[in-house]
């Protein structure tokens, strides 16, 4: 299995993301197209543009297999401190970019605010985890769009007007994301095969494709990764955004 450097580990802490390469094999990855191109035969995308897929993991599922396949809890688990372990997801978000779709994001946003659970909590995670089953090295074919360090700025923030100011979308700019400074953004680039790790509160947003329509389209797999008892301690969790992760 991949090990993540250190030097990896102090750019997940300062920046909020981190790409680690060669992650999937040959093999995996060929197998892993045929499963969301069988799944997008099903619930085909009906224009240019970001086309998203949900799959639950009742009972299990092929993108269940492919995490667990990987080793991708024990790879997440290396930035994660060393009293946490992480839990396995239930769910899997197929997010793809078809060209020519000419689009540049107005500002980042944060997951799980939209809509809100019932009980008014919001769907906070540990850190997300992309695996990239296409080649991102090329800018503008669907590449994700990070603002670094945000993460830390939104800690701030809600250290500042409490966690609670996390679901208070009406005092938000549009995204949503909090009005904090942003800093400038970038596309996040590498070959198929690597995957991404973002911490929760990092500012991300869909980049666009402006490739031609004989291009391949762009193709992740997230995951929304959790760390044992992250949902019992998600308050202090978005106030001191290094709290779960180890140094």
């Amino acid at each position: 299995m991949r090990r993540i450097t250190d030097e990896q580990r102090a750019q997940f802490r300062e920046q909020g993301y981190v790409v680690v390469p060669g992650v999937l094999t040959d093999a995996q990855l060929a197998a892993a197209r045929r499963t969301v191109a069988a799944m997008l035969e099903e619930e085909p995308p009906t224009d240019v543009g970001f086309h998203f897929l949900w799959p639950r993991f009742n009972g299990g599922h092929e993108l269940l297999d492919l995490y667990r396949e990987v080793g991708l809890g024990e790879l997440a688990g290396q930035l994660i401190r060393p009293d946490l372990s992480i839990e396995e997801p239930d769910f899997a978000q197929v997010a793809t970019t078809i060209p020519p779709w000419p689009h540049r994001p107005g500002g980042p946003h944060v997951d799980g605010l939209t809509p809100l659970a019932a009980d008014g909590v919001p769907g906070t995670f540990t850190m997300l985890a992309g695996l990239w089953l296409t080649d991102h090295e090329q800018l503008d074919r669907g590449n994700l769009y990070v603002w670094p360090g945000t993460h830390l700025g939104l800690g701030a923030y809600l250290a500042e007007h409490g966690a609670d100011a996390l679901t208070d979308l009406d005092a938000m700019n549009p995204g949503p994301y909090p009005k904090i400074d942003l800093g400038s953004p970038l596309q996040v680039s590498g070959p198929a095969g690597g995957v991404l790790f973002a911490h929760y509160l990092l500012g991300h947003n869909i980049g666009g494709h402006s490739g031609t329509a004989d291009d391949d389209r762009r193709e992740t797999i997230y995951y929304r990764l959790h760390a044992n008892g992250h949902r019992g301690r998600w308050r202090e969790v978005v106030t001191s955004p290094l709290l779960e992760f180890r140094s």
